[in-house]
């Protein structure tokens, strides 16, 4: 459904994407680790072209969106929702006047079936008795749930997830883990995640590739994943204490 070919992109003069080729399959859940400053997001932009590839190409079900513009790239853009890592939620709006933002702006739809619309979504996410806070009434993990229903209000094909667990206490991400296989699940969108969190990519993942040193050191299910001989990929299980001979690990056992 997405797929990239031969990608190049420097920034300030350093390579952040050297030649990297992959592909995204219909209604999976594709997920992105690696270290920061990895090219994660940087990946994730180039799906909507809020970046553009120096060499190479990416598509959108055969068409390419590193070539498009005006309409055409508007109507790519418009099979897809995005839910930023930080949320971006508007401060001054209640959480039903967030999510019904891309209806508005976006659409023809009368109040009433805004209203409807927003309600509907907020109750996939479990927020439906708190539409009208402000987001600086909310928790962390019903900020990101609130900006969730944001990305997915207009029913996208495809949802791109920036750190979604982010800035999270383990239990709220793994809520937010559950939420997005719902999704995936309940809707069959095709859902591109980029994250830190390598227990909630190995919980959620159909597959997952690794960014180290601007190319994909790995891709592969969870569970051939977690057996991968790159010595980057190692590293990063080991730091995150996912298998016995990590640090904490050889330190107290």
């Amino acid at each position: 459904m997405i797929r990239f070919e031969g990608v190049r992109k420097a920034l300030g003069g350093r390579p952040v994407l050297d030649g990297v080729d992959f592909e995204v399959r219909r209604g999976e859940i594709f997920v992105i680790v690696g270290p920061s400053g990895a090219g994660k997001s940087v990946t994730l932009k180039h799906m909507v072209r809020l970046l553009t590839p120096d060499e190479g190409r990416v598509f959108v079900d055969g068409e390419e969106v590193s070539a498009a513009s005006g309409a055409a790239l508007e109507r790519i853009r418009e099979r897809f929702g995005f839910l930023f890592q930080g949320g971006a939620l508007l401060a001054w709006l209640s959480m039903a006047e967030n999510v019904a933002l891309p209806l508005r702006e976006k659409t023809r739809m009368s109040e009433a079936q805004i209203r409807a619309r927003v309600g509907e979504t907020l109750r996939m996410v479990g927020l439906e008795d708190h539409a009208a806070k402000l987001p600086s009434e909310l928790s962390g993990g019903m900020r990101k749930r609130a900006a969730l229903a944001r990305a997915i209000v207009r029913s996208p094909e495809i949802v791109l997830y920036d750190e979604p667990t982010s800035g999270l206490d383990p239990v709220t991400s793994r809520t937010i883990d559950a939420l997005i296989a719902k999704l995936q699940r309940e809707l069959g969108v095709t859902s591109v995640v980029v994250t830190h969190d390598l227990h909630s990519a190995l919980a959620i993942g159909s597959r997952i590739a690794m960014l180290d040193g601007a190319r994909i050191v790995e891709l592969a299910p969870p569970q051939e994943f977690i057996r991968s001989p790159e010595p980057a990929v190692r590293d990063f299980l080991e730091a995150q204490y996912i298998t016995k001979q990590g640090v904490w690990e050889r330190n107290v056992l």
